[in-house]
């Protein structure tokens, strides 16, 4: 069962997060550890399996960071730990902010190199903005997600370099 199933939710890289919400909280209500304290080992297992499943879904459902690789990832579009070649024009934008970014000084210094940084990532968000939005489980088309997963890998490099830099 996936985070979406358990939740009930439309599989969806913008779940509302009033309703995923609203499901964790009627999940954790009926599954709490705590309430199955006098019921049998395999009924307390069970509580235990679900409430922590939830936890999980939770975490996910609500980062999108975690959410479009998890998304891949029951797509069968992404395997964990995949080594992804990203195009080299794309590498060598990186590769200059990362020289930038090694020759800063000071917050000032950090604070202009943000600005490119933006510029770049909303230069790679743009083209899938909408494959995002109007994405339906087992209608998307497949190059679709695999667009999807090339801005994921470039995403993953422009938040290391943004980390560096806060």
């Amino acid at each position: 069962m996936n985070h979406f199933e358990l939740f009930d939710i439309p599989v969806s890289f913008f779940p509302d997060t009033a309703v995923v919400s609203k499901k964790y909280l009627m999940l954790q209500k009926k599954f709490h550890p705590d309430f199955f304290a006098n019921s049998s080992e395999a009924e307390q297992a069970e509580a235990l399996a679900l409430s922590s499943a939830a936890n999980k879904a939770l975490r996910v459902l609500k980062d999108q960071a975690l959410l479009i690789p998890y998304i891949l990832e029951i797509n069968e579009v992404l395997v964990p730990d995949e080594k992804y070649q990203l195009p080299p024009s794309f590498l060598m934008e990186v590769m200059d902010l990362n020289e930038q970014v090694m020759e800063v000084e000071d917050d000032t210094q950090k604070a202009a190199l943000l600005v490119p940084l933006k510029q770049l990532e909303d230069e790679i968000f743009e083209p899938i903005k909408g494959l995002l939005e109007s994405y339906q489980m087992g209608i998307t088309q497949k190059e679709a997600l695999l667009q999807v997963k090339d801005y994921y890998f470039k995403k993953k490099y422009l938040d290391r370099i943004a980390d560096q830099l806060r």
